[in-house]
């Protein structure tokens, strides 16, 4: 005979499970279509080949660092983890989705050219970080979605999720817009 509460942890344990699959699937075929498409450097979806397409995926990926950041202040916020501040209005957990969706979609751009253009490579650390996280990035990215429509998970995932989220998107950040603004390096090195 089963204890009662066992078939449910089952059940949240094969939904995360199904759910960390499909993410590893997403990250997993990026990857491989990254290591078998073949690079093409004059390939820009932004306009003009070059500084102008560094500089504006650059730019964009700043924005994307910085509503990450919000993103996570809304989601302190809604699971009332924010020291002194009152409970969430309605709105904001609308925002938090909306700019979510907008966060996912300013990225699009900037990850095609990333694929297009370089493919995934992983020949200093540098690029091998960048390419991984990048992959990593969508495949976490559908976690997060299926987590939000999932009702049967232990009440951490979500959370951990959206902070993997933006953990990733200041590794990307670090390893291009900042390695682009400090003159092709790292800090540091």
């Amino acid at each position: 005979m089963t204890a009662p509460g066992a078939t449910g942890r089952r059940s949240a344990a094969a939904r995360l499970t199904g759910i960390g699959l499909l993410a590893a699937g997403v990250a997993v075929a990026l990857y491989v279509a990254g290591r078998l498409l073949t690079p093409n450097y004059n390939v820009s979806l932004f306009g003009r080949v070059g500084l102008g397409a560094v500089t504006l995926k650059s730019t964009l990926a700043s924005i994307a660092l910085g509503v990450a950041a919000l993103q996570v202040v809304l989601a302190l916020w809604i699971y009332r983890k924010l020291p002194r501040a009152p409970g969430p209005p309605r709105p904001v957990r609308l925002a938090h989705r909306i700019i979510g969706f907008t966060l996912f979609a300013l990225t699009v751009p900037i990850a095609l050219h990333c694929l297009i253009a370089y493919g995934v490579q992983l020949t200093s650390v540098r690029e091998a970080v960048h390419s991984l996280a990048g992959c990593f990035f969508y495949g976490a990215f559908v976690a997060k979605v299926l987590l939000v429509q999932s009702r049967r998970v232990p009440g951490w995932a979500l959370p951990v999720a959206g902070g993997t989220l933006a953990v990733v998107i200041g590794v990307l950040w670090y390893t291009s817009a900042l390695w682009y603004y400090n003159g092709y390096r790292l800090p540091g090195m």
